[in-house]
């Protein structure tokens, strides 16, 4: 299989990269995106039923481990092995779907929070600062062959190696931290209600979910690939619902086509399939009824949806206001941990925002 190179040219005239890695962030208006994109309509792309997430049965699996949780030092070979292994499952599954595509001469969209594709050693990196290459390379997945030798450089905290991330066109989009991780615990806090995850789960998740970090690593590690690199697409969640010019923009410097593009639609046909009322009536309290429970939760206000809701994202965010409003509805223990990861996040939000595509 021959692996295009997707980072080098003009800006100007971009050719159809082969794979396309939509790099989000829970509650960031991604499934919003993928419906804007309309990616059963694109010519010549294919995707898999979710859109993506083939990582998300490795971010259920770590989150309810506790295993993160862990200083480096406690973890057995049995536990990292474990670990490994759901990452090598949901790598392999990617990989078949990629290849597939390829075979089929087509582009593979796909879209992943970025938190899912980091190293659990990155979540350990995060809260001490020291990178531990030993502890990174407990959990890296095995590459295909056709990569040749895997190489990592520093900046590189995935489970990926240098070599197959760079097979992949990362875009991102991004929101204002304000906005999204108030509305992550509305829906964590839904998932703790149905029993898809428990209270120690939750505030693991949170903690790991909740920062912008995931995608700044992203984008530098992706702008230290040599010269000539374009700069990977962000779109913001603001442009996303109110700025149809740069969504166009975002569209074609993807290799997408904008006339497949759709603002609104039919509401009786929001069958997202994972999540679809076929589905909800099948989920019981197995493994896959919780993802599908969860899914429905995520993507409650996009089913019930019939085009772009204009008021979900403001152009201006007062964070003190907004304080005021999470105390109220969440309490102060929750609203004091919102405000935390916002103030965290809000840098990297920044820096990634200056780079936003604009019209």
């Amino acid at each position: 299989m021959t692996v295009p190179d997707t980072h080098h040219g003009n800006g100007n005239a971009p050719t159809r990269p082969k794979r396309i890695l939509l790099v989000s962030l829970p509650r960031t208006a991604s499934n919003l995106l993928l419906k804007v994109l309309n990616i059963p309509a694109q010519p010549n792309v294919t995707t898999n039923e979710k859109g993506g997430y083939f990582f998300y049965p490795a971010f259920v699996d770590v989150a309810r481990s506790g295993y993160t949780e862990m200083p480096s030092e406690e973890w057995t070979a049995t536990q990292k092995e474990e670990v490994r292994a759901i990452y090598q499952s949901c790598f392999d599954s990617l990989d078949k779907c990629a290849v597939e595509a390829n075979e089929a001469g087509k582009t593979i969209f796909m879209k992943e929070h970025a938190s899912w594709l980091f190293c659990p050693a990155s979540f350990q990196k995060m809260v001490t600062g020291v990178h531990d290459e030993e502890f990174f390379n407990a959990f890296r997945v095995k590459m295909p062959e056709n990569f040749g030798p895997s190489t990592y450089s520093l900046s590189n905290e995935t489970i990926f190696s240098d070599e197959y991330l760079r097979s992949w066109q990362m875009v991102f989009i991004i929101r204002h931290p304000a906005l999204a991780w108030p509305s992550y615990w509305r829906a964590m806090l839904k998932f703790s209600q149905e029993g898809i995850i428990d209270n120690a789960g939750l505030q693991r998740t949170t903690r790991t979910s909740m920062a912008m970090r995931w995608s700044r690593v992203l984008y530098d590690w992706y702008m230290e690939q040599g010269n000539g690199v374009v700069p990977p697409p962000i779109l913001d969640a603001y442009d996303l619902i109110n700025n149809r010019d740069a969504v166009v923009t975002f569209c074609t410097k993807i290799g997408l086509d904008p006339n497949a593009l759709q603002f609104e639609w039919d509401a009786q046909q929001n069958d997202q399939n994972w999540a679809s009322d076929k589905a909800k009536a099948k989920a019981g309290n197995d493994v896959e009824g919780g993802h599908i429970r969860a899914a429905n939760i995520m993507l409650s206000t996009l089913t019930h949806s019939s085009g772009v809701v204009k008021n979900k994202t403001p152009e201006n965010v007062d964070i003190d206001a907004e304080l005021v409003k999470w105390k109220a509805e969440f309490g102060d223990e929750i609203a004091k941990s919102i405000e935390t990861s916002v103030a965290e996040s809000m840098p990297d939000y920044e820096y990634l925002k200056a780079r936003r595509l604009l019209a």
